[in-house]
């Protein structure tokens, strides 16, 4: 009795278990043909759980709306979403706002990505910088070659006369929200 017992409940589990894999299977796949195609690489991932990326940081800002369109006019959401480890000096709207008039519509032109980017890049820098690590007379290679001057005094700490109004850290490093736009001679 005790064997057919066993025998019976093993074909009882042959017999489901093949219906129980279509049925996941027929799952899995109406979850993936309702799910929409995913674009634009790491930036786009939404994760609620995790630590935000720089990007996701800045775009979630009020206060760095215009760096947020900027990076994406530049195309370069990807490159601050990706693993890092970045240090970048986020300026905010206010320090847009200081540039002559008309400068930040002219740049978020199409045909002036280029430039864009370049004055977004010279803003990030590969490696994680510290609050601790910005001492008075250090400089950090930014990611267009130039360099940056950390100066600290009264108790501010400045990025090439730019003021740090405040750092957060990132899943992929450290931002720190500036009241300038650092511009660079050309070279």
């Amino acid at each position: 009795m005790r064997n057919w017992y066993f025998l019976f409940c093993l074909m009882v589990i042959a017999l489901l278990s093949p219906s129980c894999n279509n049925k996941q299977v027929e799952q899995q796949g109406a979850a993936t043909s309702e799910q929409p195609a995913v674009r634009g690489g790491q930036a786009s991932v939404v994760d609620e759980t995790s630590k935000k990326n720089i990007i996701q940081i800045a775009a979630a800002s009020t206060d760095h709306t215009t760096l947020a369109a900027a990076v994406k006019a530049a195309g370069l959401s990807d490159v601050l979403a990706n693993p890092g480890p970045l240090t970048v000096f986020a300026p905010n709207n206010a320090a847009f706002e200081k540039l002559p008039a008309g400068t930040v519509e002219e740049l978020l032109k199409p045909e002036n990505k280029a430039k864009l980017a370049k004055i977004i890049t010279g803003h990030a820098a590969a490696g994680t910088y510290k609050p601790a690590e910005l001492t008075n007379g250090s400089t950090i290679s930014m990611a267009t070659g130039d360099n940056v001057t950390i100066e600290v005094k009264d108790g501010l700490t400045l990025v090439n006369g730019a003021n740090v109004l405040g750092s957060v850290e990132a899943s992929n490093g450290f931002v720190y929200v500036i009241d300038a736009v650092i511009l660079y001679p050309d070279k």
